[in-house]
Parts: structure tokens; sequence; C-alpha cells
């Protein structure tokens, strides 16, 4: 087998485990082959050092990366069809002290779920729903890395425009999911199309919503809020563990408090949690998870109405804020209490950041 179809192999062999990331890392025997599976890195197989050297190689190649430099990072985007399915990779490059390292991010473009498919409590999905009708101003999803934040909001807006036919625009760096229901521009500063230029030229073509990638430095903030000030609704999401967490960084961005009050509807923070296994229990074995088609589940915490508005009140006294509501921990104890969840999930919710 050529490395080619080696390559290929491993991608399908990735997406039946239903895989969001593919790791090749060198270790004293060549190399390993790891598959993140529910936020977990599972072992696959290791590799003799030249073949991951050629496999590296041949994806660098085959992405337009430069195939001779191995001293800085790299990254790149690659269309790749599996079994007659589209997938879109984005590669990275990492070149560690022992040899370069390789981290395939694996987005299939025919995955596109149902926000019904995404939550674990239908009261918190037609919350969320109720949420998306606005009209304009803002709204911020945020979570830690690998909380499904993309996922869920691309959900959203798909339901939103099949619902209402709206102009829907996104401007993204990068564009992680490619999408057919809306227009999707990507951020190349090289060709000139930062977040400033983009948006000015995403207004001119008259949009109904606009989704802004993420929130990352107080440029990008100044962007989200201008536009939600033009009379367009801004979804995008922020790195916090917490509603209030979100709302104190967009004030630690430079956002001023009147605008937040002005344009700011409401803040989601998102959690994924795994659903207990009907056939291992609490444990759910690797070979058994590739044959679920639901293995996990999002939790949402929601700060809106009155109380986003006693949070940004508390904000401006510089009083310590605390969320009236269920909080995630809540929302985790209840779905362990119901069965829904292994008691596990608990111990682990500290690696994603809960709330105490």
């Amino acid at each position: 087998m050529d490395i080619e179809q080696k390559t290929r192999k491993i991608v399908e062999r990735a997406l039946q485990y239903g895989a969001s990331d593919i790791h090749v890392v060198p270790d004293k025997l060549g190399g390993m082959l790891r598959f993140r599976v529910d936020g977990r890195l599972v072992d696959m197989e290791t590799m003799p050092e030249i073949f991951m050297k050629r496999m590296i190689s041949h994806l660098k190649f085959v992405s337009g990366m430069d195939i001779g430099e191995r001293r800085r990072p790299q990254n790149q985007g690659l269309e790749l069809i599996v079994n007659n399915q589209k997938v879109f990779m984005r590669l990275s490059t990492f070149p560690s002290s022992a040899m370069e390292s390789l981290v395939i991010r694996l987005f299939p473009l025919e995955s596109e779920k149902e926000i019904l498919q995404l939550s674990l409590f239908p009261t918190q999905t037609k919350e969320l729903l109720e949420l998306m009708k606005v009209k304009q101003g803002l709204i911020i999803l945020c979570g830690p890395t690998g909380a499904g934040k993309t996922t869920t909001l691309y959900s959203l807006l798909t339901k939103r425009v099949k619902e209402s036919h709206e102009n829907i625009i996104t401007l993204e760096d990068p564009v992680e999911q490619k999408q057919t229901n809306f227009l999707q521009m990507e951020i190349n500063e090289k060709a000139g199309i930062t977040y400033a230029s983009g948006l000015k030229s995403l207004l001119r073509h008259d949009p109904d919503l606009i989704m802004l990638g993420e929130i990352r430095d107080p440029e990008t903030a100044k962007m989200a809020i201008r536009a939600s000030l033009s009379g367009h609704l801004v979804v995008t999401t922020l790195h916090s563990s917490s509603t209030t967490g979100a709302l104190k960084r967009l004030l630690d961005l430079g956002v001023s408090l009147t605008d937040l009050e002005e344009t700011l509807h409401g803040i989601v923070a998102q959690r994924l949690v795994d659903l207990m296994c009907p056939y291992c229990g609490e444990e759910c074995q690797i070979y058994c998870r590739k044959r679920r088609k639901r293995r996990r589940g999002a939790i949402y915490e929601l700060l809106v109405d009155d109380e986003l508005k006693t949070a940004m009140r508390i904000l401006g006294t510089e009083g310590e804020l605390t969320v009236p509501r269920l909080k995630l921990n809540s929302w985790l104890r209840k779905g362990i209490s119901l069965g829904y969840l292994p008691a596990a999930e608990w111990t682990r919710r500290g690696k994603g950041g809960y709330e105490t």
C-alpha cells in the first residue's frame, strides 16, 4: 500500500471512530498515531519513522505547505473525499525537538447536526432558540477549547436561515467548518482581508445576521460591538469558562459597559459531557464508542434578560458577580441523578473549567 492510500485509510478509520483530531507524534520507536475521540487522546498504533516522515511530507505537499521548511510551524487546509464523503482537514505541523509532528483537525462536511441532537436538556434548547430570535444586537457563546461552540453556533444559524431565509454571512479566522447554508469569508491578512476591512465589505452585502468567528483581542471586540450597533444581529464566540467570566473578559478587552448595555442580549456558556453508555455503563470502551451514534451532549449556562442586566449593574459598581440561576455544575448534577451521565463526569468537571 502506497503512502497516499495509507493516509486515506487513516483518515477513514478516524471518521469511523468519530474522532475530531488525528495526531502523528514522534516517539522512541518512530511515531505514534493517536485519535482524539470524545475529548480523549487514544493511542491507535505505532508507525516506523520513515513512514511517519513520508506521510507528513505527503500531506504538506498536497495541502500547499513548504515541504523543505521544518524549523517553524505551518498551518494549511485540505479537502479530501473519503467513502464518497467530503472532509475538510485543517493541518498543523510543529517542529518538536525530536522530529516534526502533525495534527489534523477533521470537519466532515455532511455532518451537520440539529440543535436538538446536541443539547442534553430540551428546556435549554428552547431557551437557546428563543435567544436566537432577536433581530439585532450581540449574542456570545463561550467555553473552553473543544467544548463544541462552533458546532452549536452553526446548528443555530442553520436552523435560523431555514426558517427565516435571511442573508447570513460569517467572518472567520480561519473558516472552521465549510457550510452551504450561508456565506463564509476567511481572514487573510496577506491579501489585505482583516477583521476591519472584511467587516466593512460584509456590511455592504446586505446581511441580516453576522457571525464573527471569535473575539480574541480588543480590535475584534470593537468590530463586534460596531456591527451590532449598526442594526444587525452579531453572534460570536469567546474563550471563557462561565457567562460572568465572559462579561469580565469583554470589559478587559476595552468594551465599555455602556455599549454592552445597549447591544448585549445574552451570553451562553457551553460544556460537552459524556452520555451514559447503555452497554458498558460508566466507562465506555473505544470500540463500543465507535458503534454508538450519540456519545456526548451539551449543557449550557445562560445569562439573559434581568439577570444579565443585574450582572452588568453589579459590574458597574465593581461588586462580586454571581449567577442566581442554575450553574453548569447544577445541570451536571441533574444529568447524573437522572442517569443520563456517568458519575465520572463530576470528577472531570475541573478539566473543562466548570465553576464550583
